[in-house]
């Protein structure tokens, strides 16, 4: 019998006599805690606060009635072993953390019949119960359930199975640019060593201005393997493109999205996958917030000190959006006049880096209006023509 606070190993017989039960990969009910497991159906809701320390080989359970017994189990995961250790309980409310395993454990536990909460990890009440000296998943797991039991936990938004698949291209996106971009930077390092240049130009016509320069055999040989990996590294480039482009066709919000200068494709759905329902936001400025776009902030006082961004939240839509606001500087459209000009102010009064960062943060602000107002982008010289009456015909 495990002390109090000592986890519950499964007892397996070595072998299955006459008259003993076979073994069905659970942990056996603890005799010392029967009414746990013996709670009838239609009071089991309310007598059970569960939590659970997801991880990506073992994950921790820590169930707690409204009696405070406790019942601790680690078991691997897998939805098996899931099933085979909650599938026969009564209906409960789990909470565990939002991680990378989160949606499918929950999704997993949600067809046993169980109620699930993805609870945000940065929640500090969440894990008030918990001390910072030593650390293991089964103390992970206990404040978990206290606070389940308490409701003092936050819940994260679930993306969408739609905005799931989109995170899910534009992550292999991002991955590809990256590899094609750390080659492009191996390759001109390597030219540049004896001497030679590559001109400026876009990336996928980066191999044919290699091709182009008088390189000797040797030095062309050492950069032959980068170049034949860039190829196809284009081609899957260019599907993954017309992938999200496509995606993007059935997504009316795309459209209003891409009315904004600079914002292309993929920054907008990278913003609509980020955000997913943007009445979750109250206004602009948390949308900021949740971008990692606003300043940090170490404040006491009369003392008040600012520092970089907080850089908070997902990165992808951040990085796309700071590319917008290069690319809007940088090409000065007409149609965003007032906003370059309002950048450039800043330019000249905090430097060129904060005034592109001021930037990002004003086109989230402007993305999340349109989402919000179901209304397309209008720069301030463009007049706004009247819609026509019922009378004129």
């Amino acid at each position: 019998m495990p002390r109090d606070g000592e986890e519950m190993t499964p007892t397996r017989p070595g072998c299955e006599a006459a008259g003993c039960p076979p073994y069905h990969g659970r942990s056996p009910p603890p005799t010392r805690r029967p009414s746990i497991w013996g709670l009838a159906p239609a009071r089991a809701f309310r007598d059970f606060r569960d939590g659970i320390d997801v991880h990506k080989k073992e994950s921790q359970i820590s169930i707690v009635a409204e009696g405070g017994e406790l019942v601790e189990q680690r078991i691997r995961t897998e939805p098996e072993r899931f099933a085979a250790m909650l599938g026969q309980r009564p209906r409960a409310r789990i909470l565990v953390e939002a991680s990378t395993d989160s949606e499918w454990v929950a999704r997993c536990l949600e067809g046993l019949g169980h109620e699930v909460i993805v609870a945000d990890p940065n929640f500090a009440p969440m894990y008030a119960t918990r001390t910072r000296k030593i650390k293991t998943d089964r103390r992970d797991a206990r404040p978990l359930a206290d606070a389940n039991l308490l409701g003092a936990y936050r819940p994260a938004h679930r993306l969408s199975d739609v905005q799931r698949q989109v995170r899910g291209r534009l992550g292999v996106r991002e991955a590809l640019v990256r590899t094609r971009t750390r080659y492009i930077a191996l390759i001109r390092a390597l030219l540049r060593q004896h001497g030679y240049r590559v001109p400026s130009g876009s990336a996928e016509g980066f191999v044919a201005r290699v091709a182009a320069l008088p390189l000797p055999g040797e030095l062309r040989s050492l950069i032959a393997p980068l170049l034949a990996v860039m190829l196809p590294l284009n081609r899957q480039l260019a599907y993954s493109d017309g992938v999200i482009e496509r995606l993007a066709a059935h997504d009316p919000r795309l459209p209003r999205l891409r009315t904004v200068p600079s914002i292309g494709p993929v920054t907008a759905a990278a913003f609509v996958a980020t955000l997913d329902d943007v009445h979750r936001f109250r206004h602009a400025h948390q949308v900021e917030a949740y971008l990692g776009l606003v300043p940090r902030e170490f404040s006491s006082g009369d003392t008040q000190r600012r520092g970089p961004i907080t850089k908070a939240g997902p990165g992808r839509a951040r990085w796309l959006l700071i590319q917008a606001a290069v690319s809007l500087l940088r090409r000065h459209p007409p149609e965003a006049e007032a906003l370059c000009t309002w950048a450039l102010r800043i330019a000249a009064r905090r430097g060129k880096h904060v005034a592109v960062v001021a930037l990002a943060r004003r086109l989230a602000g402007i993305l999340y209006a349109l989402l919000r107002d179901d209304s397309v982008y209008r720069s301030r010289r463009q007049p706004i023509t009247p819609q026509p009456t019922s009378s004129a015909r």
